[in-house]
């Protein structure tokens, strides 16, 4: 049965978690096949409120095998601090497997993301400080340690011996900081690896064999396709490769091209940005102010980040990135989230193009400088004052509400199929299920 992709088609944030975790319950297999704990999902359910990093969204479902694929980058710490959160909360974490061919993020990773962002300045990206970056770096320049070097024992510490040598004279020479301790490390990651042991697997023939079997699978994106290195906002993008858009998903996970033929992208219904970079709609104003804490929907929606805590940047909804985007990744259904946000407003704006030097422009420029120099062009909807938070059926919505749904439906060029109402499990509207019928 072919794989389907679940895709953020914003900067991230777009409430992907939410949505992986409402339609795993369809699927045997649930991998992550991207970026690494600068991501984060949240999700909210009968157990309780959840902020995931690494582990796949699905592993609320103890029948389901959860999968961290290889293209995923792992902090063995972070990990399994997660791991220990859900055990002592009750969820069963026996099914998680993670490819021993999965990057892992080492002390001079972390060294070199602050060193090198404080370098930069002004032009500082704004990262995560996580150390995702530096070790999709190592990945690339072929220096990078796997997960299948920590849990071999006889094997890693000469492995350990070959980095750290020449991270120490770029940590100390370049950044002017302390040259790390070797048998510290060592101790550290043999005892990470030893713990991870049990869940470490080839992953790649699993998925395969799955897929085989003709078993329904769900490929997790994280971040969003904004971010993407080659076609986000460069250079304010992540560093995760493979990318943060669907293409990407099979070579995260070990699957071909023609085993995935459903994308879902899951678009907020305005926008939000953690860290720097262009963002034509964000918004300075009280309506700002009113979008990042929730807006007239849910209390406790607030738009802060799962993984640093950091105030979203927030704007409303541009449907010209999202027309970019859902091409991009050749969108099949749409999951609009936080709709419920939005109630409240007197009116509420869609972005429908661009001013560039006084040419209306319907595309994102390469150029960081044009980018920078958006001028967005609006429509002006009609807003609505009900609360939507209950509502399970398209056609209870308020008019109004329907009209904005509609609107950006068109701009997408493709079906929304969910909408959001709510941060729990059950707050949603299903139009059309993904899976053929099952709903």
């Amino acid at each position: 049965m072919p794989a389907v992709v679940v895709i953020g088609g914003q900067w991230g944030d777009e409430g992907k978690g939410r949505v992986v975790d409402f339609h795993a319950r369809y699927c045997s297999v649930i991998a992550r096949y991207s970026a690494g704990t600068n991501a984060g999902h949240t999700i909210i359910n009968n157990k309780g409120k959840f902020a995931l990093h690494l582990v796949p969204a699905g592993i609320f479902y103890g029948d389901k095998t959860c999968v961290i694929g290889n293209g995923v980058v792992i902090d063995p710490d972070g990990l399994l601090t997660e791991l220990s959160m859900l055990h002592e909360r009750g969820v069963d974490t026996a099914r998680l497997l993670i490819s021993n061919r999965a990057h892992v993020i080492m002390p001079w990773h972390r060294v070199i993301d602050s060193a090198d962002e404080e370098l930069r300045g002004g032009n500082a990206i704004g990262t995560t400080g996580t150390g995702t970056g530096p070790a999709f770096h190592d990945k690339v320049a072929r220096i990078g340690i796997r997960v299948a070097d920590i849990v071999d024992q006889q094997r890693f510490p000469e492995r350990l011996r070959e980095v750290l040598d020449y991270k120490n004279r770029v940590i100390t020479s370049l950044y002017q900081r302390p040259a790390l301790d070797f048998d510290e490390i060592l101790a550290e990651y043999t005892a990470f690896g030893d713990r991870l042991r049990p869940h470490v697997a080839d992953t790649t023939s699993i998925v395969q064999e799955a897929h085989w079997r003709g078993e329904q699978i769900l490929l997790e994106g994280a971040q969003g396709s904004l971010l993407d290195l080659d076609s986000g906002t460069y250079p304010y993008v992540t560093s995760s490769v493979p990318a943060s858009v669907a293409s990407g998903a099979g070579i995260g996970i070990g699957l071909g091209p023609t085993a995935i033929d459903r994308v879902v992208g899951v678009y907020k219904a305005y926008q939000t940005r953690v860290g720097n970079g262009p963002m034509p709609t964000e918004l300075f104003d009280e309506n700002a102010s009113t979008l990042r804490e929730g807006g007239g929907g849910v209390p406790g929606t607030a738009e802060y980040g799962t993984t640093t805590g950091r105030a979203r940047r927030v704007g409303w909804f541009d449907g010209v990135l999202a027309r970019y985007t859902s091409r991009l990744n050749g969108v099949t259904s749409v999951a609009l989230t936080r709709l419920d946000s939005l109630t409240g407003f007197d009116s509420v704006k869609i972005c429908v193009a661009y001013e560039l030097d006084e040419e209306r422009i319907t595309t994102l420029p390469a150029s960081l400088d044009d980018a920078q120099r958006l001028v967005p062009i609006y429509e002006e909807l009609p807003g609505w004052s009900q609360d939507v938070s209950d509502v399970r059926n398209l056609g209870d919505l308020p008019a109004e509400a329907r009209q904005y749904v509609r609107r950006i439906e068109q701009l997408v060029d493709a079906p929304i199929d969910m909408i959001s109402v709510g941060p729990q499990r059950d707050q949603a509207i299903v139009t059309r299920d993904i899976f053929g019928g099952r709903l």
